[in-house]
This record gives structure tokens, C-alpha cells and sequence, in this order.
């Protein structure tokens, strides 16, 4: 077993990288952001527009509106990585950490958009009358020959194993050991629960996904983002230090203060854009996959609204946690192994009473039961793209089951199967990227020539 767990770190490490999946990723999302003419900025009215306001397309095909896509990704992604992830990017990398996770986030929702694009682009009807779309179809209908055949069927072995691992046995973990560790609850307890209520919304599909992520995931954002703004709000005077502090150590790295050992700016690149890409997941082909059950009219309308995924998960609620640990000096009071405890601790410390850390436990328990959810969607387009419809409930049952085996046990193994796995999703999707850009590119520009109905015209006009 050692043996095994030692081969399976040593891939991951080789996947996750500086010579790998970490540039290759930063730098799709820079090449699709150039390609794109920076879409993600000049077009962002349009697709906050279209995600809140709009919300979907009367008479589209598609499974679920404009919103419930989006809030059914969010779910998938607003997770444990928006929490302990941002806390072990700083501890490692520093301060400066934080600027490279924004500039992911920047980048990666122009990688976002293209993903989405291509799976609303490709999507088909499965034999329940549902929408199938994501990397596995895009990749194999848009790269013709067995190249495409390969690589889509690649992307939908490794998403469908790697759903159990980090989309369901970690989540179901996280949110039974810090309920133990908070409460006092055994994990047995925890597991049955969340195993029910996982129960009650996965069996329905995502009709019954999106309507419980619609409503659920906007009330745990927000209730993070009101615990991080009053941490803010209590210790205003050290906002615009933390800041400064923030852009100065992405450039030239951060000296060893209080517990922290010190890093350069190779490491705050490194673990910032590897961090945020946890975070957003944008290059993971994960966000084409919810777009592609959308009602919508054109591709472009959801890739637009899907963006606005990763603005969200990364400018947003990152933004929050990274800032509550800094203006604290949570991150300068413990090394790496302390990492997963400095959120609590910051919004402990920046809170008066003891309310800092039942926050933060009750926002993880929300993050990990929502990506729980998602991930059950993800891993069930891949194996109906594998095997059928026929296989689509028993995938369901099992999923629901092994969420309770997570809840349970040690999960080390765990963890690094599926940094392992999600790499291998990665890389066919980031290839489908590159090959499929040209089309991304002309497509969204007949649309906005000439294709734009007139409502969203008037919309965009400011933005272009």
C-alpha cells in the first residue's frame, strides 16, 4: 500500500507540476483570453445580465434555465478549496499567492467560456429527452478521426472515476470531521445524513439539482461573504495594507515573519495559479458539461453566463477568505501543516465571541454538500456518454452510497487519486481547447456582428 501511495504522489506531483498541467493551463487561459480579445471583460455586463436578470431563453432546448446552470456549477466549485485551498496557497506561497489566484481567475473565465461555448455547441439528446454535452462530446464530434474518439473517451473515464473522489468521498469527509471536531457529532451520524439528503436531490436529476442549487447556492455564498465582510469590517485599517501586501509579494516574494518560513515569487506563482485552478476549476472541462443543460439559444449566451462561474468563485469568494486570513495575521502564526486552520482562526480572531469558526464550519459543511451535488451530474454525463442511459440511475444509487463510505473513513489515499484524476481530465480537455479555438473564436464573432438579438445589443453596448 505504500508502495502504491507513493507512486500515486509521485504522479501527482509530475501532473500538478511547474512542467506540465500548471503552465499549460495558465497559458491556455492567456491564449484564449488574447483569441478572445479579452471577451471577459469587455462582454462581463452582458453576461452578469444574462445570468441574473435574464436568466433563460424562452422555448430553448435544454434541461434548466440560464441560472440554475450556473448555480449548479457554482455549486460544483464554490467548495473546500475556496476555504483551506486559499489558506494552503498563502502558506506556502505567501501573500503574493493571492495576486496569481486572481490572475487564474482573470484568465481561466475566458478558458470557462470556451468550455461552455463547446458544450452547449455539441451537445446532443440523450434517450430520456435529456441534454448530453461537455469535453467528452466536443472532443470526440469536433476533433474528427481517433484522435477525438480517444481523447473524448479518455476525458469521460477519468471524469467519471475522479467524481467519486474529489466530487464526493473528500466533500462527505470534510463535512463529517468538522462537524466531530465542531460539535462533537460521530462521522457515522454526519455520513448518514448528508448520504439522505444527497439522496433526496440526486435521484431526481438535474431538474432536481438545479432547483435545489438555485436556491441553496446564493444563501451559503452569501452568508460566507457576510461573515468574511464583517471580519473586513472589524479590521478596516488593515485593508488597504493587506492589499499592498498582496501585489508587492507576487513580485518579489515574502520574507519569513512569525511562524511562516518565508517563499519566493516561484512559489507564490506556482501554488497561487495551482491553488485557483482547485479553486474555479477552469480547464477542466467540468463547466462545459453543466452549460450544456441549459435553455438557451446560442452557445454564446451560456458560455457568457458560465464565465461569470469563475468571477464569482474566484474574484469573490476568494477574495474574502484570502483578505480575512491576511488583515488577521492568521498566516503568520502557523506553518504549513496549519494551514486548513487558518480561515477558522482568522475569522475567530477578527470576530468578537465565538462565532468565527461555527462561520466557517457551517459554510464548509454548504461548500462540500453543493459540490457534492454537482459532482454527481459530472460524473454521471460520463458514464451515460460511456454506457447509456441504462446506466445512469445505478450510477446515482451508487454515488448516494458512497458518500456515506467517505463520510466514514481516512481519506489520504483518497486526496492524491484524485489530484491524479482530475489532471488526467485536464489534459485531453486543454488539447480539445487548443484544436477548437479557431471555432470558438468564429462563432463568437458571427454572433456578435450579426446574430445578436437586439435585447442583448443594447446590453452589450457599453461593454464592447
Amino acid at each position: 500500500m505504500d508502495a502504491f501511495n507513493d507512486f500515486l504522489s509521485d504522479a501527482s506531483s509530475f501532473i500538478w507540476g511547474p512542467w506540465l498541467l500548471i503552465p499549460l493551463l495558465l497559458l491556455t487561459g492567456i491564449y484564449l483570453t488574447v483569441v478572445l480579445r479579452g471577451l471577459q471583460v469587455r462582454r462581463f455586463r452582458l453576461a452578469f445580465w444574462l445570468a441574473f436578470v435574464k436568466r433563460a431563453d424562452s422555448g430553448a432546448e435544454g434541461d434548466i434555465s440560464h441560472y440554475q446552470a450556473l448555480a449548479t456549477a457554482l455549486a460544483a466549485t464554490v467548495g473546500v478549496g475556496n476555504i483551506v485551498g486559499v489558506a494552503t496557497a498563502i502558506s506556502l506561497g505567501g501573500p503574493g499567492a493571492v495576486f496569481w489566484m486572481w490572475f487564474t481567475g482573470m484568465v481561466g473565465m475566458a478558458t470557462k467560456y470556451s468550455e461552455a461555448f463547446l458544450g452547449v455547441r455539441f451537445r446532443r439528446t440523450d434517450a430520456a429527452g435529456e441534454q448530453s454535452g461537455g469535453p467528452m462530446h466536443y472532443l470526440r464530434n469536433g476533433i474528427k478521426g481517433p484522435v477525438g474518439v480517444f481523447l473524448g473517451g479518455f476525458f469521460a473515464v477519468a471524469g467519471a472515476i475522479a467524481a467519486f473522489g474529489i466530487g464526493n468521498m473528500t466533500q462527505a469527509n470534510a463535512v463529517a470531521e468538522n462537524v466531530n471536531q465542531e460539535w462533537g457529532v460521530p462521522t457515522w451520524a454526519t455520513g448518514a445524513i448528508v448520504t439522505v439528503l444527497a439522496g433526496a436531490v440526486i435521484l431526481g436529476g438535474i431538474k432536481s439539482i438545479g432547483r435545489f442549487t438555485s436556491a441553496f447556492v446564493p444563501l451559503m455564498i452569501v452568508l460566507y461573504i457576510l461573515g468574511g465582510a464583517a471580519v473586513l469590517a472589524f479590521n478596516i485599517t488593515e485593508v488597504p495594507a493587506a492589499i499592498k501586501l498582496i501585489f508587492a509579494d507576487a513580485f518579489t516574494g515574502t520574507s519569513a515573519v512569525g511562524g511562516f518560513a518565508g517563499a519566493g515569487v516561484a512559489a507564490a506563482i506556482r501554488y497561487g495559479v495551482a491553488r485557483g485552478i482547485f479553486s474555479n476549476e477552469s480547464g477542466l472541462g467540468t463547466g462545459g458539461i453543466a452549460a450544456a443543460a441549459a435553455k438557451t439559444t446560442h452557445p454564446v449566451r451560456q458560455a457568457l453566463v458560465s464565465m461569470t462561474q469563475t468571477f464569482i468563485d474566484t474574484l469573490v469568494v476568494v477574495s474574502f477568505t484570502a483578505l480575512t486570513i491576511i488583515v488577521t495575521g492568521a498566516w503568520k502564526t502557523g506553518g504549513e501543516d496549519d494551514a486548513g486552520t487558518f480561515t477558522a482562526r482568522a475569522f475567530d480572531e477578527g470576530l468578537p465571541g465565538d462565532w468565527g469558526s461555527v462561520i466557517v464550519t457551517i459554510s464548509l459543511i454548504f461548500f462540500a454538500f453543493s459540490t457534492l451535488l454537482g459532482w454527481s451530474y459530472y460524473g454521471e454525463r460520463c458514464v451515460e456518454f460511456l454506457f447509456g442511459r441504462k446506466v445512469v440511475l445505478p450510477y446515482r444509487v451508487l454515488f448516494i452510497v458512497v458518500s456515506y463510505i467517505g463520510a466514514t473513513t481516512t481519506l489520504t489515499t483518497v486526496w492524491t487519486f484524485s489530484d491524479v484524476m482530475n489532471g488526467l481530465m485536464a489534459l485531453p480537455n486543454l488539447i480539445g481547447l487548443l484544436i477548437l479555438s479557431p471555432l470558438v473564436w468564429r462563432e463568437t464573432r458571427d454572433y456578435f456582428r450579426g446574430e445578436t438579438p437586439k435585447e442583448d445589443t443594447e446590453t452589450a453596448t457599453s461593454t464592447s
